[in-house]
């Protein structure tokens, strides 16, 4: 499970003395643990967890764009060596050509045929992709692919 994963990696950042690694996953354990509560459970299966770190990636990307327009460069690089930390546990993501292709077979399937149709093929991409891509990238390729005549 990679919750065990990330476990057992924050136990040896600690005996490593890494103070940034300890710092993010400790952050990300402490999010599992409020998702537990949430759903009354003492254990977090692997989807819970990936949506977990998607979130904190979304957070220090955010971050980082706001600390790069405020000039504070020292937090932006702090950022994104936490940003760097959370994406070691995600799965590959898919290349944008993948992406493409997928989002044109959507396309095709759905009859989709503008961008009053992209609500219900983001919805269908998403479940085929299933966090292998970007969230940001998706939306730019069926943006791209609906936009055409």
């Amino acid at each position: 499970m990679l919750a065990q994963q990330i476990d057992n990696d924050f136990k040896q950042a600690m005996k490593d003395k890494n103070p940034l690694k300890v710092s993010t996953l400790s952050l990300l354990r402490s999010s599992f643990k409020y998702v537990m509560i949430e759903k009354k459970t003492d254990q977090i299966d692997d989807s819970d967890v990936l949506a977990v770190i998607k979130k904190q990636i979304k957070q220090r990307q955010d971050s980082i764009e706001q600390y790069e327009k405020g000039g504070r460069q020292d937090l932006a690089d702090k950022e994104k060596a936490e940003l760097a930390v959370l994406k070691f546990y995600l799965p590959v993501e898919m290349s944008s050509e993948d992406i493409e292709k997928i989002v044109k077979g959507v396309v095709k399937e759905t009859a989709a045929t503008g961008m009053k149709d992209m609500g219900r093929v983001m919805k269908d991409v998403a479940a085929r992709i299933a966090g292998r891509a970007d969230n940001r990238a998706v939306s730019e390729a069926v943006r791209k692919i609906l936009a055409q005549p």
